[in-house]
């Protein structure tokens, strides 16, 4: 095959690789905080022992993690609307579905985190006379945040891997920006490799953070 590999055009597009890149970034920040309060929310509902409270959310948590990514931003975006009446933005849809989807996987890590304390930790605490409130958080939350942090880190990396299903609803992100450049200029070789690279730069300080959390914990 004597394909010819050339780069250099990439270069007009600067500008729509940085945008792209910044709203990937940006967006993977915005859901991953929105999913932590979700998914803190969910946990400690599911924790309260409140029925009519748990049930609901863990049904809708169950619903987002046993369903595929890319399908959950296609019915967000075009069956939603139909549900409540508003129409939603690529963007707006695409921040539902990721809020969500990343929420009940943080609600799991969080709730998981919080269960494998030894009941000894609690019921020394309510030995002590300490209120709920206070046993969580002087006792309970800072061993369980150790644990958890490793696995809140891996999936915090995935949604940023998750970004990349939102060029289905032409949102402006990285590989958006790809189909863009591969369709002016013919070249997808060079552009997806191009596209894989910075995907690659993003994410691999959060591997190696995720990875040496671990062994840091494990220490």
């Amino acid at each position: 095959m004597n394909y010819q590999w050339d780069f250099s055009f990439l270069l007009e597009y600067k500008t729509l690789i940085w945008q792209g890149a910044l709203y990937t970034l940006g967006f993977t920040v915005l859901t991953a905080v929105s999913g932590l309060t979700v998914g803190c929310i969910i946990a400690l509902a599911r924790l309260s022992g409140i029925r009519w409270l748990a049930w609901p959310l863990l049904a809708i948590s169950e619903l987002f993690r046993c369903t595929p990514v890319l399908v959950q931003l296609v019915w967000c975006y075009y069956a939603l609307p139909i549900l409540i009446g508003v129409n939603l933005s690529p963007p707006v849809a695409a921040f539902i579905t990721l809020t969500m989807y990343g929420g009940s996987f943080y609600a799991e890590i969080i709730r998981g985190g919080i269960i494998s304390i030894d009941a000894g930790q609690w019921d020394a605490g309510r030995a002590l006379g300490m209120r709920i409130g206070a046993l969580m958080r002087r006792i309970v939350l800072p061993q369980a945040f150790r644990r958890m942090v490793p696995p809140l880190v891996n999936q915090t990396v995935l949604q940023l891997k998750n970004t990349s299903l939102l060029s289905v609803l032409a949102v402006p992100d990285l590989l958006y920006q790809g189909q863009l450049i591969t369709s002016a200029t013919y070249r997808p070789l060079e552009t997806y490799t191009m596209v894989a690279v910075i995907y690659f730069i993003l994410l691999l300080p959060l591997t190696r953070g995720a990875a040496l959390l671990e062994a840091r914990m494990s220490r």
